[in-house]
């Protein structure tokens, strides 16, 4: 058997190397270093080949590209004024001789298939010069690599590295022109993917200037903007693509308590990062000074992207934001969000509205259910809609008998899910009567839905477990 050990961190340090006009040497005949030789051909190095009898097709490469050929079998001086050593012999004990001499004379050094001898390893390359994206293994999968690699490439756009090439050019009048922060971030994300970046596919390049040059003009002081966006139910993989993309460009993330750290982590690596977490009997800002942080950091001319648990339009409050952003004259827009009671639906493999059985669904929360009144759309519970209740743990008892006195059976079928959509999440189906146990269940800390209706009969309860605690019988009582 073999055992694995699990680890998120890198052993190695993800970098590029400057070696223009420097010298990198290869030591090897065969396929190795022919291998290597082609991937620094990709570099303006200067690349010192060391064969001394090169396979056919390895000679016709080095003639043909003119690189230096020395035809001498390895000698530790060779290795003199290099920055990059290559051990590509094919020979095992030898290129662990030549990376041992290469460690010894303070030279990085890549031995070919053997991981344990290599200062770095060699990626696997998407090449849009200046434009690099490197994929690396550690050495585990080179396989792995290629097939991203591969992948990667149908995706970059061949235009990428001459659109890259037009940017160093305005780099210099962007510095001159425009403020740091946020006025060159608006400005470098209207070149890449604007007018600039769509006349250069073309191959337009003075169009391209043109529109640079515009844009330019065009660029002034930055004008706040706010995204009110659903960070889902907590799963990374539910965020929408329109979110993680509002959240590279935010300079300012604020977040509520239920939005998982690792949602938050996706965020631009610079943007500041500020709490505003709300949880029962702890609130860390009110829902006044989050209004009022919203729109100071718009007046600042930050871009904010303001992250709640779910859908931002269901139980998040956004209505008062927004208010508020209105009333400032602060741009802002929503982007939507899976609520918890879809994910927590899709995590039952529960039907919320079923032909013939349910053809309406009511979002509330167990709250709207304590008071002296009734709700209105109580009512619908027994023509058969489906209820999700949002945060209901604590008040379930109340929830279940409010249902049953307007009405609904209490056999009537219910589902609650702790954490859903999350690896941590938890199951539980039982009835409507079994529901005020849900209150004594002590360690369901995280947020808990509650599903209710004759649909979530249709859900599949292989792997959830009873409401109510099953006491077990002795076997003496029970022959009794």
């Amino acid at each position: 058997m073999i055992m694995l050990s699990w680890n998120d961190q890198l052993s190695v340090f993800p970098a590029f190397m400057r070696v223009e006009g420097r010298t990198t040497v290869v030591f090897g005949n065969g396929d190795e270093a022919f291998a290597k030789v082609r991937l620094l051909s990709n570099t303006r190095a200067r690349i010192v080949a060391y064969a001394d009898d090169p396979a056919a097709d390895y000679a016709a490469f080095l003639a043909l590209h003119q690189i230096e050929t020395v035809p001498q079998p390895f000698s530790p001086e060779y290795m003199d004024g290099a920055v990059l050593v290559f051990a590509a012999t094919g020979d095992a004990a030898l290129d662990r001789h030549i990376a041992t001499s290469a460690r010894a004379a303070k030279i990085p050094v890549n031995a070919v298939d053997q991981p344990d001898q290599c200062d770095f390893y060699t990626p696997a390359i998407v090449n849009r010069a200046p434009l690099a994206v490197a994929i690396g293994t550690e050495g585990a999968g080179p396989v792995l690599a290629q097939m991203i690699r591969a992948q990667v490439d149908q995706l970059l756009a061949p235009s990428l590295g001459r659109l890259a090439q037009l940017a160093i050019g305005y780099r210099k009048a962007v510095e001159e022109h425009l403020p740091k922060g946020v006025a060159r971030r608006i400005f470098w994300r209207g070149f890449f993917s604007g007018r600039v970046a769509d006349a250069v596919a073309v191959g337009d390049i003075p169009q391209a200037q043109r529109a640079a040059d515009a844009l330019l003009q065009a660029s002034g002081k930055a004008e706040g903007h706010i995204w009110l966006v659903g960070a889902g139910p907590g799963a990374e993989d539910l965020l929408t693509l329109r979110a993680q993309r509002a959240m590279m460009e935010a300079d300012v993330l604020v977040y509520d308590a239920l939005v998982p750290q690792a949602i938050v982590d996706m965020g631009r690596r610079d943007a500041e990062r500020l709490s505003v977490g709300k949880r029962k009997g702890c609130h860390s800002k009110s829902q006044s000074e989050i209004n009022d942080l919203l729109v100071q950091l718009g007046r600042d001319g930050k871009r904010v992207v303001r992250l709640k648990s779910g859908d931002p339009l269901i139980y998040g409050r956004a209505g008062e934001e927004m208010a508020a952003l209105r009333a400032a004259g602060i741009s802002y827009e929503i982007i939507p969000g899976i609520t918890s009671a879809l994910a927590a639906a899709a995590d039952f493999q529960l039907p919320l509205t079923l032909r013939g059985v349910a053809s309406s669904l009511v979002f509330t929360t167990g709250h709207d259910l304590t008071g002296d009144v009734l709700p209105d759309w109580a009512g619908l519970a027994i023509s058969g809609a489906t209820i999700a209740v949002y945060m209901g743990r604590t008040v379930a008892a109340s929830v279940a008998g409010r249902l049953m006195e307007a009405g609904l059976p209490a056999e009537t079928t219910v589902a609650v899910i702790e954490n859903a959509s999350r690896a941590d999440r938890r199951l539980l189906h039982g009835t409507l009567k079994d529901l005020p146990d849900l209150e004594f269940r002590d360690e369901l800390t995280g947020p808990v839905m509650v599903i209710i209706g004759d649909a979530v009969a249709g859900a599949n309860f292989d792997h959830s477990e009873p409401l109510v605690h099953q006491l077990t019988v002795a076997p003496e009582r029970a022959r009794s």
